[in-house]
């Protein structure tokens, strides 16, 4: 059995919480695979996890997407085979981690042309774009998105992804050193939300056109002023808390501003379903192997320095993804 290292939390709160232990990983279960992690993906949601934000059940692990290589393969499991690249991005929470055992309806086989450096920075978050832009409201050309935290992981994606789908993007930067990620990921304005002013300053970038459709992943600091961006019966979506949980809003505001729709969705109910999920990834390989979604890999960090990559995260001193090495 494979000597396995992985993150373990016993109380949520500050990076120091997180310590790794070392054990050995029991074999696959029916039904489940063995996996050696290549690649780590860091998702923003680790950190509502880790502090407490989104509650959870102790002890835990954290993280929810990687690649890796199938080792073994537990009782019944067929589709898979030793050796084979495979990725995955909706299992339960314990990524962090260098070796893991899995269900198999939770993994995809990597296509040769995705790299496990890409697919573990591009997996959790291409699909958060995928149902952003294709289940949340169909993206059409010609629409006017508004696109915060541009210059992130998924924001940078949605970019890509939604310009080559024919939108016109606007993008915000929490610091103007981020302004040159979001612009070369496709934005053809970028708001700095430094300016308290910022609604103003979009609304100048644009003519006054407000957007059809705002992303709003930074929550507390911007959703009330997201609402003054978005047109008439346009949708303004809420899908995370960079800044904090997002204000509770009186649905009679909606109506003020414009008979506006508001969401908040996540990507987990829309790939709930393995058939759905696979469906779903096939279509984002697809985008990846058109040069449609790609996303610059801001900072690398060894598992053993994970409450670094936390402490970058959170001070958003990357623009770009970050990457964990086991």
């Amino acid at each position: 059995m494979p000597l396995r290292k992985s993150v373990l939390i016993e109380n949520m709160g500050a990076p120091e919480v997180m310590r790794l232990v070392q054990d050995e990983l029991p074999p696959p279960c029916p039904g489940e695979v063995s996996l050696r992690q290549t690649a780590i993906g860091f998702n923003f949601i680790d950190i509502y996890q880790r502090s407490g934000f989104y509650p959870m059940p102790l002890p835990t692990g954290l993280g929810f997407e990687a690649a890796g290589v199938v080792e073994a393969l537990g009782e019944g499991v067929t589709g898979f085979s030793i050796g084979e690249r495979v990725a995955y991005m909706n299992s339960a929470p314990g990524a962090y981690a260098t070796h893991r055992n899995l269900p198999a309806e939770k993994l995809v086989h990597l296509p040769d042309g995705v790299s496990d450096e890409a697919a573990a920075t591009l997996f959790f978050k291409g699909m958060t774009a995928q149902y952003l832009l294709h289940r949340t409201y169909q993206i059409a050309a010609g629409d006017l998105i508004l696109v915060h935290s541009a210059a992130g992981g998924v924001g940078q994606i949605l970019t890509r992804w939604a310009s080559a789908l024919g939108a016109r993007v606007v993008g915000t930067t929490g610091s103007p050193q981020k302004r040159d990620a979001a612009l070369a990921a496709g934005c053809q304005a970028v708001i700095d939300l430094n300016d308290p002013d910022w609604p103003a300053a979009f609304l100048r970038a644009t003519g006054g056109e407000k957007a059809r459709v705002v992303y709003d992943a930074i929550g507390k600091d911007t959703l009330i002023q997201s609402l003054d961006c978005a047109a008439k019966f346009g949708l303004v979506v809420s899908y995370g808390g960079a800044s904090g949980k997002p204000p509770a809003i009186d649905p009679e505001l909606l109506n003020k501003k414009g008979c506006l729709f508001l969401t908040r969705p996540s990507v987990f109910p829309h790939n709930s379903e393995p058939e759905t999920f696979r469906a779903n990834a096939a279509m984002l390989f697809d985008a990846i192997s058109r040069g449609d979604v790609r996303v610059d890999i801001g900072a690398r960090f060894m598992l053993d320095d994970i409450a670094e990559a936390h402490r970058a995260a959170e001070n958003r001193k990357n623009a770009g993804a970050i990457l964990i090495l086991p």
